[in-house]
């Protein structure tokens, strides 16, 4: 299984010289194995993936966490969806009382913006999330985050690799056994490290309680605690540099050695 970052930021996309090698779109991975692609959530990295892939016809799945702007800004930007042999499933929980496609088909709309959902060519495929399922030879078991209005994590396997996509998360100090337990193993964990802990208890800059995002030292104790093979802060501020990230990084080594930034354009091969 390859899994590829075309987005890794939180919250708002960023652009400049201090953000140039983390990269600034906002959150996108896909997964490839055999020939078949499962994509997590369509932040403004979805509109790389689709420069990536070109001007042809696609077959996959879009698969969302949740729909909070950063991971839904790029669907409108996502070319094979105006393609029409593309063969595209787009997937995620109902929330309040709605699927994920009426929650997209409000966004896509005047004045908010001027494309609508029925604009998308391709032949979609629409599903609700609503336990473990399979897609191609990917095998998806989601579970319930903390984080406000709700988002799911997913464990994926294929081929006898997992990875844990988990972002979008806010353990407030308390390890969730059951995201543990949905870890436990993986070879892959891609984890929410949005702040450090003084950010988040308010010593630097507000107090981030409440924000439904992880410090950097729980995605580290998550991934001792679950015996992962390898971490990937994920989510990464809008606000903090290149720099700072690859200090964030170094600091976390220390306390999980196998640690990586998400960076956009990397690739982790399982």
């Amino acid at each position: 299984m390859q899994v590829c970052f075309y987005g890794v930021r939180g919250s708002v996309s960023v652009s400049g010289p201090r953000f140039l090698a983390v990269g600034g779109n906002t959150p996108c991975v896909a997964l490839e194995h055999e020939g078949h692609r499962l994509v997590l959530d369509g932040g403004t990295g979805l509109a790389a993936l689709g420069a990536a892939l070109g001007p042809g016809p696609q077959r996959l799945m879009l698969l969302f966490s949740h729909v909070h702007w950063d991971h839904v800004q790029g669907v409108p930007f996502f070319g094979p969806l105006f393609h029409p042999d593309s063969q595209i499933a787009v997937a995620g929980a109902r929330r309040a009382g709605s699927g994920i496609r009426e929650v997209l088909d409000r966004l896509m709309q005047p004045p908010g913006f001027p494309i609508r959902l029925d604009a998308l060519r391709a032949r979609l495929q629409w599903a609700e999330v609503a336990g473990a399922f399979d897609y191609g030879p990917f095998h998806v078991q989601p579970l319930e985050l903390a984080h406000p209005d709700g988002a799911l994590a997913f464990r994926v396997e294929a081929g006898g690799r997992a990875v844990v996509y988990a972002t979008d998360h806010e353990p407030a100090g308390q390890l969730d056994p059951a995201l543990l337990g949905l870890c436990e193993g993986a070879d892959l964990l891609i984890h929410d490290a949005q702040y450090t802990p003084e950010e988040y208890a308010g010593q630097a800059g507000p107090s981030r309680r409440g924000w439904g995002h992880a410090t950097v030292d729980e995605a580290t104790a998550a991934a001792r605690a679950a015996e992962v093979g390898q971490l990937a802060l994920f989510h990464h501020d809008p606000g903090r540099s290149d720099e700072g990230v690859f200090a964030l990084e170094a600091a976390a080594r220390g306390r999980f050695a196998r640690t990586i930034a998400a960076r956009e354009g990397a690739q982790v091969a399982l």
